[in-house]
């Protein structure tokens, strides 16, 4: 699975608030309508710059800390948001992320701008800053979320196959 996208960068310590304000989370359901809240806290204009042809989020350590909720890699996902890259993620948003179907990859992001254009080559362990030519290596999800991932996440797939089983 190969993704290219322009990068949109932010810094360390996203939490799941600022993904997605807790004042949005319990007023609605539909995920299309609360994606254009979507990292409003930090770049109001976040939905309507990634949306139209979408983009991958650069971000530095701890992405994602804060609350269990699912709707925060869903609203990225619903905002055209392909992955996103981060040093490194809460353990329970990285989890939700390959459940919902949102590619994560832990990655040194230094070398990513605002901007960049970038390819991320998930099988292969690489992400390829197209702007600068540099390569950036990482270790390859392993194969149970890789399938999880090219399956559309764990509802689809527990759908497509009528089973958990990943073999």
């Amino acid at each position: 699975m190969s993704i290219k996208a322009k990068a949109f960068k932010f810094g360390s310590d996203i939490n799941t608030d600022y993904i997605i304000s807790g004042k949005y989370k319990f007023k609605s359901n539909d995920m299309l309508e609360m994606a254009h809240h979507a990292m409003e806290e930090l770049d109001p204009n976040y939905y309507d710059r990634v949306s139209p042809e979408g983009g991958i989020l650069v971000a530095g350590t701890n992405f994602g800390s804060g609350s269990s909720r699912e709707q925060a890699p869903l609203v990225l996902i619903h905002s055209n948001t392909k992955a996103v890259l981060a040093k490194s993620f809460a353990r329970i948003f990285f989890r939700n992320a390959i459940n919902t179907g949102l590619p994560v990859v832990e990655c040194d992001t230094d070398k990513i701008n605002e901007g960049d254009e970038i390819s991320v080559d998930l099988e292969g362990g690489v992400v390829k800053n197209i702007t600068t030519g540099e390569d950036i290596p990482f270790a390859p999800l392993p194969s149970v979320m890789a399938k999880l991932l090219a399956d559309g996440g764990l509802a689809p797939h527990l759908r497509k196959h009528g089973t958990f089983a990943l073999e």
